[in-house]
């Protein structure tokens, strides 16, 4: 049996003007998607637990069958067994944004221009982390380069719930003031934050990119603190050989931590310019050489959501439809048994350009158990309109597994 997970970053969203009042998965041309609804299961999937903020951390982990409660300790120490930082128990990592701010004088009085930095690449990122560990780093704190715009600062014997830390995804055009770090041990972080500022405005890297009319990456931005994480390891917890594959650190620090196989695939970007043929052969490798479940995960959905381009979020469904979906299916049909499971992990609508909590189409597909589900085209309504709904998500992999 062979069982593939598709989960397509932030994709469920809101009616939107944008679109004519619709969301982007009624717009997307998905045959594939659509088909394997047509013959299996939809519903809506609770996959953020009520108390707990709507990141791609605790959604991720709920949709591979962990409970938050239980296992959570926070998104940035997931992307530190990514990067391979060694923890040790009192250390506290916070994800460390190359963020694009304006140029007010005060830098409370700026504003969140990019919370990636104007798509700033890897190795110009890796100059700049490099730099700020030079002159900000110490035997408290120490910066280490990640991917993109996404970095760790790592906080030895920090608190781990120094106070309120915002993402800046969730802060898009506003002035910083009401979300800079606040609480009673912050001040440490806000200060590197706007020293960080002052080194980097000036840089040769964002000099370099200003020239050349791109945004340049000219802060540091804290949040998503958290301490060692524990979880139980994958294959023990299943039976089964998993894979994954994802361009961005975080998943691949939950695979590791959860003792998958964290699989690379060159030019994915985590953005709708990601090697979506790369990931698609990647998949297909995994399961060539013996995996029993591969997940696949693609971002670029959540980034078109959180920058409000509502035609590339359209396309970005198709593209995971057509590169991704179809050929993998149609590799597994030479297989007697296998199960396909689709769903995003959150929704990112483009009116608010942030995550919310709210639950999120499903589709499973079992090759042995073709049915009619009665929907045609799967989206946020139709998914409803079913009444098959998966209050607590993590109990769906469970589920999806007994296929």
């Amino acid at each position: 049996m062979k069982y593939f997970v598709m989960l397509c970053d932030g994709m469920a969203d809101e009616p939107s003007e944008k679109l004519g009042g619709k969301t982007p998965m009624m717009l997307a041309n998905k045959p594939t998607i659509d088909l394997l609804a047509s013959k299996g299961e939809v519903g809506l999937v609770k996959t953020v637990q009520e108390g707990m903020k709507p990141g791609s951390d605790v959604a991720n982990l709920s949709v591979l069958g962990y409970n938050s409660a239980d296992c959570y300790t926070g998104r940035s120490p997931l992307e530190a067994a990514s990067i391979g930082i060694d923890l040790k128990d009192t250390d506290v990592t916070l994800r460390c944004n190359l963020v694009t701010l304006s140029d007010e004088e005060n830098y409370e009085d700026k504003r969140m221009v990019d919370y990636c930095g104007g798509d700033i690449s890897t190795p110009e990122a890796r100059e700049l982390v490099e730099y700020l560990e030079e002159k900000l780093g110490n035997d408290e704190f120490k910066f280490y380069a990640g991917v993109a715009y996404r970095h760790c600062l790592v906080w030895d014997n920090g608190n781990p719930n120094p106070g309120v830390l915002t993402p800046p995804h969730d802060i898009p055009g506003k002035v910083i003031a009401e979300y800079i770090p606040k609480g009673d041990d912050t001040a440490k972080l806000y200060d590197i934050m706007k020293k960080s500022y002052d080194l980097l405005k000036d840089h040769p890297v964002n000099k370099k990119r200003v020239a050349e009319g791109k945004r340049p990456a000219n802060s540091a931005w804290f949040w998503g603190e958290g301490t060692k994480p524990q979880l139980a390891n994958f294959s023990e917890k299943t039976g089964l050989k998993g894979s994954m594959i994802s361009a961005v650190d975080l998943l691949k620090g939950i695979a590791i931590c959860a003792d998958m196989t964290s699989v690379d695939v060159d030019g994915a970007t985590g953005y709708i310019d990601t090697n979506f043929e790369g990931k698609c052969k990647a998949a297909i490798d995994e399961f060539k050489r013996g995996q029993d479940f591969v997940y696949v995960h693609v971002e670029a959905p959540d980034e078109c959501g959180h920058r409000a381009e509502a035609e590339n979020k359209v396309k970005a469904i198709e593209l995971i439809d057509e590169k991704i979906l179809k050929p993998v299916v149609e590799f597994l049909r030479d297989f007697d048994d296998f199960a396909v499971l689709i769903c995003p992990d959150h929704p990112t609508p483009i009116n608010i350009q942030t995550h919310t909590s709210d639950p999120v189409p499903y589709v499973i597909y079992d090759s042995k158990n073709e049915k009619d589900s009665g929907v045609k085209s799967v989206n946020e309504d139709t998914a409803k309109a079913t009444g098959n709904y998966i209050e607590k998500g993590y109990t769906m992999m469970d589920y999806f597994l007994s296929k």
